[in-house]
């Protein structure tokens, strides 16, 4: 059951790029533990949102706060160390390190041992290390990946390399977790093995999940709440089996009725 705490809130967000305004008055609210999906046509901006969230994009105006913090103008390194983490569109994972190495890097900002440390290999470098790689080792069961952990992940069937980065982005603890089309090039075997995962990851690890997804099956089945964009504007929000029958969102998606 979702808690009544917003872990983020955006506010009039808007963005253009010289004449394109890719996306106006954009406001969204996402309490702990919730899971939203954002949804519409190609080109609607929802990718945009991720990125100015995410502190890769500078809004032209508007606020939005993360756990109480305004986080506008804050880089993404920042966003991540306060709990803010995020998947793309394309993967992009370091192809030719081993799948337990993704996720190990993922964990190195809360290496809590110094260079010297690091350089001489003291006591707590092996400790830190030790914890690190138990860590991602869990992690890697948990997606069932544990038995490729040795495995260059750029040799993962497809599928598997989708999983592997949501994995590496769930060992920088996140309390937010924004995936952009997780499902994408997915069989429907896999969409249906993602959909578990994400369900469990988000009861086990009580966070909050922001989703951009094309796949209607996998957003029906585990979204409390739908944002579908177009053309940069919010067009409808709310109960997702409410929002799919919007006439707004059915035009969206299928163009205007031909008298």
């Amino acid at each position: 059951m979702n808690s009544n705490k917003v872990v983020l809130s955006a506010k009039d967000i808007s963005i253009t790029f010289g004449a394109l305004k890719a996306v106006t008055n954009f406001n969204l609210e996402i309490k702990e533990n919730e899971l939203v999906g954002l949804i519409g046509p190609n080109g609607a901006g929802k990718t945009t949102v991720f990125n100015i969230i995410t502190g890769i994009y500078s809004p032209t105006s508007g606020t939005y706060h993360f756990n109480g913090e305004l986080i506008k103008k804050t880089p993404t390194f920042k966003l991540v160390k306060k709990g803010l983490a995020r998947t793309f569109q394309n993967i992009r994972l370091f192809k030719n390190m081993s799948v337990l190495d993704n996720v190990l890097v993922a964990n190195n900002f809360n290496m809590k041992y110094g260079i010297l440390s690091g350089i001489f290999r003291f006591p707590n470098y092996w400790r830190e290390e030790k914890k690190a790689k138990e860590k991602a080792l869990e992690l890697l069961k948990i997606f069932d990946l544990d038995k490729y952990a040795d495995t260059a992940a750029g040799n993962l069937p497809y599928g598997k390399q989708r999983k592997l980065e949501i994995a590496r982005a769930m060992a920088t603890n996140p309390k937010l977790l924004l995936l952009d089309e997780p499902a994408a090039g997915m069989n429907p075997t896999e969409t249906e093995e993602l959909m578990n995962t994400i369900s469990l990851i988000r009861k086990r690890f009580n966070i909050a999940i922001l989703l951009i997804e094309h796949d209607m099956k996998l957003v029906l089945g585990i979204c409390e709440k739908l944002v579908v964009l177009d053309h940069g504007t919010t067009i409808a929000s709310g109960n997702p089996m409410e929002v799919i029958n919007n006439p707004r969102v059915v035009t969206a998606y299928l163009g205007e009725k031909e008298d």
